[in-house]
C-alpha cells in the first residue's frame, strides 16, 4: 500500500503503519486513505491522502488521481450525512506559501462549515474550541465510509 518513495519524516507516510494513527484512519483504499485531521479547524475535518509521497497533484499517476477524486467525493457525502453542514470547504494547499502544513505530501482537506461557525475564541484567544473529541469523530464517520464502500461494490 505504501508508495515507491517513503519519507521517514513525513507524517502521512508514517500514519498508515502506526498503531497510534489507527483510530484516526477512517478508510484505506488501494492508493489513498482518509484520515481525521489531528488539528481540526472544525468538527469532522478530514483529509484524503495518497499513500505515495507525492508533492503535487500533477505528480500523481492516473490511478492515484482517480482514487483521490473518488474518495474526496465519498468523504463529502459522508460528512453531509453525518453532520448536515451548511457547506464544506474542500481544498488542496500545494507548497508552504499556499498554506500547506505538510509541504511535500499532497492531500485534500474537507472541512464541514456552518453559518456563524467562527467565534471570538479564534480571534481573541488564538485557540479553537471543538465540542467533539477526535475518537467520537472516528466512531461517527467510519461506519459511513464502510457502508458507502459496500453500496458501491
Amino acid at each position: 500500500m505504501t508508495g515507491e518513495k517513503h519519507e521517514d519524516g513525513c507524517v502521512f507516510c508514517r500514519a498508515p503503519g502506526q498503531p497510534s494513527a489507527a483510530d484516526l484512519i477512517l478508510w484505506r483504499d488501494t492508493t489513498c486513505f482518509v484520515i481525521i485531521n489531528l488539528y481540526p479547524y472544525n468538527n469532522g475535518h478530514i483529509m484524503v491522502v495518497p499513500y505515495r509521497h507525492a508533492p503535487t497533484v500533477g505528480s500523481l499517476d492516473a490511478a492515484e488521481l482517480q482514487e483521490l477524486a473518488q474518495l474526496t467525493q465519498r468523504a463529502e457525502q459522508v460528512l453531509v450525512e453525518a453532520y448536515q453542514p451548511h457547506g464544506i470547504n474542500i481544498g488542496i494547499n500545494v507548497g508552504k506559501s499556499a498554506g500547506a502544513g505538510v509541504v511535500d505530501h499532497v492531500h485534500v482537506h474537507l472541512v464541514p462549515r456552518w453559518s456563524g461557525d467562527t467565534n471570538f475564541m479564534t480571534v481573541v484567544g488564538e485557540t479553537r474550541v471543538l465540542p467533539e473529541d477526535l475518537a467520537d469523530t472516528g466512531r461517527r464517520l467510519r461506519p459511513l465510509f464502510e457502508q458507502r464502500a459496500f453500496q458501491q461494490a
